[in-house]
């Protein structure tokens, strides 16, 4: 493997990590109040609203109903629209976000369902706003869930980033498809193989370690 291909994979790495984590970043600045939103006005939220439950919950079925690659490809004037391309690292993280921020929002909701409903009823009956039981109770109490949600939803859009190389999006996926798949280079196919799957187990033991420092269930 010449010194060009190792440079062209360091480079493919270096794109893959950009559009995993700009997405998560983004999406979780979309999809976690999206989720509180959702757990707030469900019928056993702080304050039930089944019109903007309903809409929301309409919303993130729609956009999770999707698969991925279709999602990419309906968005392409969308995404030109916002990044000025339809192609490239910064182009893919536009559906990547749409894509992520829906499923964060179930994350999110299904994570604070989880927390024991005594903690929110001694929260209210010292006169805590429902302000300060989201911040200080409901996201304090499901951190561990909320975590292990995180590293999974990076993982998932690890893949996700890999697949969008079907259509030009930049990095190992785009490496293995034009050189493993096009080229049939093979010996550079299992090589990006190989570094997703290394990338995706250092997301996920980082991950794992951290939720459970964060589990104070375990202390």
């Amino acid at each position: 493997m010449n010194e060009q291909v190792i440079k062209m994979l360091l480079e493919g790495i270096k794109d893959t990590l950009y559009m995993t984590f700009g997405s998560v970043i983004i999406g979780y600045a979309v999809g976690l109040p999206l989720g509180i939103l959702l757990y707030v006005s469900s019928e056993k939220g702080l304050r039930p609203n089944k019109v903007i439950y309903h809409v929301f919950d309409f919303v993130c079925n729609i956009i999770r109903s999707i698969p991925f690659l279709i999602l990419l490809i309906l968005l392409i004037p969308f995404t030109r629209l916002i990044v000025g391309q339809s192609y490239g690292s910064t182009a893919t993280i536009v559906p990547l976000v749409i894509c992520a921020a829906p499923y964060i929002a179930r994350v999110v909701e299904s994570s604070l369902n989880e927390v024991d409903a005594g903690v929110i009823e001694a929260a209210k009956s010292m006169g805590a706003s429902n302000f300060q039981i989201i911040t200080k109770v409901l996201l304090v109490e499901a951190r561990t869930s909320l975590l292990t949600g995180f590293t999974i939803t990076t993982g998932l859009l690890l893949g996700y980033s890999a697949m969008s190389g079907t259509v030009g999006g930049g990095g190992l996926g785009d490496i293995a498809v034009r050189y493993g798949y096009y080229r049939w280079q093979t010996d550079i196919m299992f090589v990006t193989v190989i570094l997703l799957i290394i990338i995706f187990q250092i997301i996920q033991n980082v991950g794992t370690k951290i939720s459970l420092k964060a589990d104070h269930r375990k202390r």
